[in-house]
């Protein structure tokens, strides 16, 4: 016999009455829960003021919320566990009751244009695991307290106009795979808690307002394969400890206020780099010959800054496509400045050189015979 979905053989000690009792109960507090989704994803859309694609227009009473578009449920309990609807051009704002939605895993909302606030309600969400927000419009200040949503590895805010700084009890998150924030109008420097975050693979900062240094405890996160920092204040040097990082792929840390030199070893250190960038800083000194090691590479932008003297070869740079130098102290005056550029002969994907604006002497007479695209591209 069955009660409310209650089987009574699950209970074969139990006295019928209270199998009675035990049934309505559930069924009782599954319907009250279960309302509570149906109401909070109605909030939702209430909140909404445009809906291009009549996305929700599903969601009403004629079916059940778990066939609501961008609404699924668990087997289980019938609980929305996933929210998906990105890049529907929702204009409006993020109702703060989506804190209910308490088995939420996923809450994919990018690509839209929902602006207002994020809603502190947000770190109600103990089982989320993803949370993108990026490419929208939303202002104010990231949520102070996420320290609730301990199972978050993803979390992509990219592309809005949020400011103040970044909290410290992101710190907390230690299971964050990615972290992108970039596109904001963030202040405050890069926070040193970031250490905590030792599953970190993609740290994504850049074009903010983040001034100070770059900390040294970045270069602990050894799974860091992605940093971007460039568009910001940042004013230390290139620590060494990020050297340590052999995983990284790509390194960004242009338009800052950088200084000091470059390790002649990074090149050994870096084996799987592909993207270096630290163009329009302060850097001086010379480009380590090391660099050649990176065989890897297809984008080296070394340009706006105070490198000088000779460029090494880069003949193992066989996968290099752009090679950007320009508007340093490179060369020395003489014919022999250019001949890093017969070393590029291997770089078959190259598509751009810029090396205008050093001290390289000699002629480009004989471009084309070097390279054919350098004749095109080569500034």
């Amino acid at each position: 016999m069955k009660l409310g979905g209650i089987s009574f053989a699950e209970f074969p000690s139990c006295p019928l009455l209270l199998c009675i009792a035990l049934a309505l109960c559930f069924n009782q507090v599954s319907s009250t829960t279960n309302e509570t989704d149906k109401l909070t994803l109605l909030a939702f859309k209430a909140g909404i003021t445009i809906d291009p694609f009549s996305v929700l227009n599903s969601w009403n009473s004629s079916i059940g919320f778990c066939q609501w578009y961008g609404v699924t449920c668990g087997p289980r309990h019938k609980r929305v566990t996933i929210l998906d609807l990105s890049s529907q051009g929702l204009l409006g704002s993020i109702s703060p009751h989506i804190g209910n939605l308490s088995f939420l895993r996923e809450m994919r909302l990018d690509n839209n244009s929902l602006d207002h606030e994020i809603p502190p309600q947000v770190d109600q969400l103990s089982r989320l695991r993803i949370l993108l927000l990026d490419n929208n419009s939303l202002v104010g200040e990231i949520p102070k307290n996420l320290s609730s949503c301990l199972d978050l590895f993803l979390f992509a805010i990219a592309h809005n106009e949020l400011s103040r700084e970044i909290p410290t009890k992101i710190g907390s998150l230690t299971k964050l795979w990615e972290f992108a924030l970039c596109e904001n109008n963030l202040t405050g420097s890069v926070p040193s808690f970031i250490c905590k975050l030792s599953s970190l693979e993609i740290l994504a900062l850049e074009w903010n307002n983040l001034g100070r240094s770059i900390p040294q405890v970045l270069g602990h996160l050894t799974n860091l394969t992605f940093i971007g920092l460039w568009e910001n204040r940042l004013s230390s040097t290139i620590l060494s400890s990020l050297f340590n990082l052999s995983s990284l792929i790509m390194f960004q840390v242009g338009f800052n206020q950088i200084h000091g030199t470059l390790l002649a070893g990074m090149g050994l250190a870096l084996p799987n780099l592909e993207n270096f960038g630290v163009g329009t800083n302060q850097l001086e000194g010379l480009i380590p010959p090391s660099i050649s090691n990176c065989t890897k590479l297809n984008l080296l932008q070394i340009h706006h800054s105070r490198f000088s003297r000779k460029v090494p070869s880069l003949e193992n740079l066989c996968n290099l496509s752009l090679f950007i130098i320009d508007r340093n102290q490179l060369g020395s005056g003489k014919p022999e400045d250019l001949s890093f550029l017969c070393s590029l002969t291997n770089s078959t994907k190259l598509e751009g050189v810029t090396i205008g604006f050093n001290k390289f002497g000699g002629v480009l007479l004989n471009a084309q015979v070097i390279y054919p695209p350098l004749s095109k591209n080569l500034l």
